[in-house]
């Protein structure tokens, strides 16, 4: 299986994400990278540096708005005399049309959605290369392949078209499907990922043209708490182009297989041709946030029944934190995958 990755993404480093009112060291560190690297090449895929598509592809779903403040904002933020080194909100504004400030400081709280995404001075190379993978991986199904991964980091599904949030800059699944949109084919979105993919979902809540389907944690009481409810459904257009599936805390590898299978079934009746994995492997019963309980046998099953769907796919990873068999569960996905 071809693969893509870029070394620059290893520069973004967060130091701290607030937690229950405390910062902690933030689990997306960039060693993450070597467990997932090891995990796709004892798969067997082989990995490939992505060309620079440019911002263009990025720019079809975020803001202008955005990408500058992203481009700009640690620059600004640290001639502010006694800033922090890290960019970290304190602020926010009630509702997306409240005034948009000057302020570098009212700006973090306008496109940032939480204090667990904090901007380094690294972070905008990272996700622009993140999000290049993704387009070279879509690229890739465009040109006739039949599956990529994408070794996405830092990750995307909670970033919305202007605001990052949960670790989430750039949305590199949103970015795949609307670039294989634009190139003629009708992609759905799967987001595996223990925590829904809200970024992603509002991305897409009000059209037709991109299904989004989520299986996750009941966000009842797990972040991102406000969004991935089963009666969020689609808005205008696309009421009815998103399906959320919320899982009990603890559930397992045959109750989480058998509402895969809904979802799968939803892909199909949408008549998609092409199929976005934002592929988290957070749902492990070994993973830190511990909200489900995957095995790293059910990961391979996932991988084989989300293969069984019989779509060209393209896998972009999501969460998935240091532990022990971080490394096993992707390549047993992966090797899912390649069964079938």
């Amino acid at each position: 299986m071809r693969a893509f990755y870029d070394d620059r993404q290893r520069a973004h480093a967060p130091q701290y994400a607030l937690n229950l009112g405390v910062m902690r060291p933030s689990r997306e560190s960039p060693e993450r990278i070597d467990c997932l690297r090891a995990g796709a090449l004892a798969a067997g895929c082989i990995f490939e540096e992505p060309e620079d598509a440019g911002i263009a592809p990025i720019a079809a779903v975020h803001s202008t708005e955005y990408l500058t403040f992203l481009r700009t904002i640690h620059a600004r933020w640290s001639d502010i005399d006694g800033a922090a080194d890290e960019v970290i909100p304190n602020v926010h504004p009630r509702t997306r049309t409240d005034s948009y400030p000057t302020s570098p400081v009212g700006q973090a709280g306008y496109h940032m959605a939480d204090a667990a995404c904090p901007i380094g001075p690294n972070t905008w190379e990272a996700a622009y290369w993140s999000a290049q993978c993704a387009i070279a991986g879509a690229d890739n199904l465009i040109s006739g392949g039949r599956s990529a991964y994408v070794l996405s980091r830092p990750p995307g599904h909670h970033a919305y078209q202007d605001m990052a949030g949960g670790f989430c800059f750039l949305n590199n699944a949103g970015i795949a499907a609307e670039h294989l949109r634009a190139a003629g084919l009708r992609p759905a979105i799967l987001d595996v990922d223990v925590h829904h993919g809200n970024g992603t979902q509002g991305m897409f809540y009000d059209r037709s043209d991109v299904l989004t389907v989520s299986l996750h944690a009941d966000p009842a009481g797990f972040y991102p708490f406000f969004w991935g409810h089963a009666q969020e459904r689609g808005a205008g257009q696309g009421l009815g182009y998103n399906l959320n599936l919320p899982l009990s805390f603890g559930t397992g590898d045959d109750a989480y297989l058998a509402s895969l299978e809904i979802a799968l079934s939803r892909i199909l009746d949408h008549g998609a041709d092409v199929l976005v994995v934002a592929l988290g492997l957070d749902a492990s019963i070994d993973d830190p946030f511990q909200a489900l309980a995957i095995t790293t046998d059910g990961f391979a099953r996932i991988g084989a029944a989300i293969a069984g769907a019989g779509l060209p796919m393209l896998l972009v990873q999501e969460g998935g934190y240091l532990s022990d068999a971080l490394s096993g569960n992707l390549t047993a996905v992966l090797e899912g995958v390649q069964s079938q």
